[in-house]
């Protein structure tokens, strides 16, 4: 298997209509379709197979099998069966020919554990779906469209995005969820533990195939492959910069793999500006994709200037408050920017900006103003390791 960690299902492949999304205003449309994805994800497998094997010629002698390379370059067959593999059909998540074919490929399927794993997985996707019911019926999007909501007090008004953004978590984490148990049930991006793999990317340490059902049955199993979104990471993470890590991760991987670090630029916030024009376009092309993809660098500037200025300079309390108060303001930004992903038209989301003021666009600049005025570095050159990720204790977190 090329000298990946092994895979688990060796599955017949299924073929489906191709990776799609849902109509735009379709209650469970979850974004942009999948197929091109996998396919810019292919070829730049192949690339990469290419270049080690020129290598390989040049240096006159054979290497042993790299990580997560590909064996040999897929047939036409090969590469059909992958785009149109039932796996993720409707909801994703995104994954790579390497960890379609380790599926393929696993030696011992049945000592690949998936009950467990699906019911630890899905067990608040119905609460989820009950919140996600009740406040879409509390706080209609509809009615964000309607004079009537623009005669309520700035209040109400700055108040109603809140929920709407609220509904839109939960929507998106029964769907994702419901997605990843579908992986897991048909055993698809299961690797040890000691593989340590990431979302969408795959192992990263090298693993070797079991040599017995025994052996195989012995070994600890994660799906983290194919998890495509960390709830608790998602409302709980203190920056706009971990947020977008922790919402469709197998996406998130590709884009920072084929988008990102290839942006004609070399700045953080202008790779950032980069990728979330061309995430825009991936989704659709309503304006609101835009304008809510496009504010991002914008808050991602900010906060890492102010941040960099002024929060080292507190005193322990200080920064946990400092804390809680960039979480309130993160969520916020995300509340501001949901509108215009949800409401999609120019009109309307620029209606809804302008009766609450554009209050995010100019908290930001004030926000990035003060920044470099105290002579905050760029968020490219901030030290990770002193920056908080989350508010809740890490044994909080989900499974």
């Amino acid at each position: 298997m090329g000298g990946s960690c092994c895979g688990p299902g060796a599955h017949p492949v299924h073929l489906w209509p191709p990776h799609f999304a849902f109509s735009d205003h379709h209650p469970w449309d979850l974004g942009p379709h999948s197929g091109p994805a996998l396919l810019v994800s292919l070829a730049s497998e192949v690339q990469d197979l290419h270049l080690a094997q020129r290598k390989e010629m040049a240096s006159g002698f054979s290497k042993g099998p790299t990580l997560g390379l590909l064996p040999d370059v897929p047939s036409l067959m090969e590469t059909l069966s992958y785009s149109y593999c039932y796996v993720g059909i409707m909801t994703g998540p995104f994954f790579r020919y390497r960890t379609y074919l380790d599926w393929l490929e696993q030696p011992f399927p049945g000592a690949v554990p998936s009950l467990r794993p699906l019911l630890r997985r899905a067990w608040p996707a119905p609460l989820f779906g009950l919140l996600f019911l009740l406040s879409s019926h509390l706080f209609p999007l509809e009615a964000v469209r309607e004079d009537a909501f623009y005669a309520r007090p700035l209040p109400a008004r700055l108040f109603y995005m809140i929920p709407v953004f609220f509904a839109f978590r939960m929507r998106f984490y029964v769907a994702w969820i419901a997605a990843e148990c579908g992986c897991i049930a048909a055993g698809f991006g299961a690797y040890p533990v000691a593989a340590k793999a990431r979302a969408g990317g795959g192992p990263t340490l090298q693993c070797p195939p079991p040599s017995s059902p025994e052996k195989a049955a012995s070994l600890e199993y994660d799906y983290e492959t194919i998890r495509n979104i960390d709830c608790y990471g998602t409302d709980f993470c203190v920056r706009v910069r971990d947020g977008m890590r922790y919402w469709n991760m197998t996406v998130q991987w590709w884009l920072a793999q084929y988008i990102y670090k290839s942006a004609p630029a070399r700045s953080y916030v202008l790779r950032s500006a980069w990728t979330m024009l061309l995430s825009a376009y991936w989704h659709g092309l309503h304006p609101g994709y835009y304008l809510s993809f496009l504010t991002i660098p914008l808050c991602l500037a900010a906060e890492g200037r102010l941040e960099s200025a002024l929060r080292g300079r507190l005193s322990p309390g200080g920064q946990k408050a400092w804390d809680w108060a960039h979480w309130f303001l993160k969520m916020r930004a995300y509340d501001y920017m949901c509108m215009g992903f949800v409401l999609l038209s120019l009109a309307d989301t620029l209606r809804y900006w302008a009766s609450i003021y554009f209050c995010i666009h100019f908290l930001a600049l004030a926000a990035l103003g003060l920044g470099l005025a105290l002579g905050g570095g760029s968020p490219s050159r901030r030290k990770a390791a002193s920056q908080p990720t989350s508010l809740a204790p890490e044994k909080l977190r989900e499974e």
